[in-house]
């Protein structure tokens, strides 16, 4: 088990992944002319995807690397890729495309919060990439336990985020929201940084 420090960081990095404000120009085109309750079906249905991804990559992520042969200092490396990919999009005030591209968006299905709001929007490679990485970093039930938490923390930000939508639209300029995704993005690319240093480390002890 890690340091409760490390808990508070992974729980930042995982919102910086995440990215709930992300969603809501999505959200807003899902529910233009739906009411409250609908709006409330929506935010379940991606919230409790993203729970059931991001625990499925926790508990079984590492499982699936080591069934493809794929080593833990690789898969750092391909994931800070990713993630930094992603981070210089945010910082952009962008979706990057590595979430989801232009083709994808045209072909949205209003009534489906599954994809692309859930899977891959929200929890989609960077999350789950995130996730597995965390994951390596310790052991035993508590540490995994600990991770959950996190996981459901995020959830329930996303989950105030995404009922909050209309409010949010109508109080937050896209200025302000564009500051906060280029302030989350600064975070995810130093993390990605991070990742990679230790990636090539791994494989490459002679860097050490």
């Amino acid at each position: 088990m890690l340091e409760y420090t490390d808990y508070l960081k992974i729980f930042i990095a995982l919102l910086a992944v995440v990215d709930p404000l992300i969603a809501m120009p999505v959200i807003v085109s899902m529910t233009a002319r739906d009411n409250a309750s609908e709006l409330k079906v929506i935010a379940r249905t991606v919230v409790l995807t993203v729970i059931t991804v991001l625990l499925l990559a926790l508990y079984f992520g590492q499982e699936v690397l080591i069934f493809f042969g794929i080593s833990i200092n690789s898969f750092r490396v391909s994931g800070g890729i990713l993630l930094m990919l992603m981070s210089l999009s945010m910082l952009q005030g962008k979706i990057s495309e590595t979430v989801r591209n232009k083709e994808e968006a045209k072909e949205e299905d209003k009534q489906n919060a599954v994809v692309p709001l859930s899977i891959p929007l929200l929890a989609g490679p960077g999350a789950i990439s995130t996730i597995i990485l965390y994951a390596q970093k310790g052991s035993g039930i508590h540490h995994y336990l600990m991770i959950s938490v996190d996981i459901f923390a995020v959830a329930a930000i996303l989950w105030c985020v995404l009922r909050a939508t209309p409010w949010l639209t109508q109080h937050l300029s896209q200025t302000g929201i564009n500051v906060v995704i280029r302030l989350m993005g600064l975070i995810l690319l130093a993390l990605s940084v991070e990742f990679i240093a230790g990636g090539l480390k791994g494989l490459f002890p002679a860097l050490a």
